[in-house]
């Protein structure tokens, strides 16, 4: 996990890191109502919010139980890639 962390905040990587914004929280609690089966919970929701308000669908993640099963989007149709 250090390694991973390190390589985020490394500048000569190309990953992003963003805080969420509060409509993103909002979203989240959204996403979350709407997968329910997920249990998807108070980090998972509003990082699919921020995915979903910047239209970046590839996460760097090593959550691939909720992710690769979540959609995001105005009609829940887009998939996310979990990457590694």
């Amino acid at each position: 996990m250090r390694k991973l962390i390190a390589e985020v905040f490394d500048p000569a990587t190309r990953y992003e890191y963003e805080l969420p914004l509060p409509a993103d929280l909002v979203r989240g609690l959204k996403l979350d109502a709407k997968s329910k089966d997920l249990n998807l919970g108070l980090v998972d929701g509003p990082v699919a919010a921020v995915a979903e308000r910047r239209k970046v669908y590839r996460l760097l993640t090593t959550d691939r139980r909720h992710f690769s099963a979540m959609r995001v989007g105005p009609r829940l149709s887009q998939a996310l890639e979990v990457l590694p």
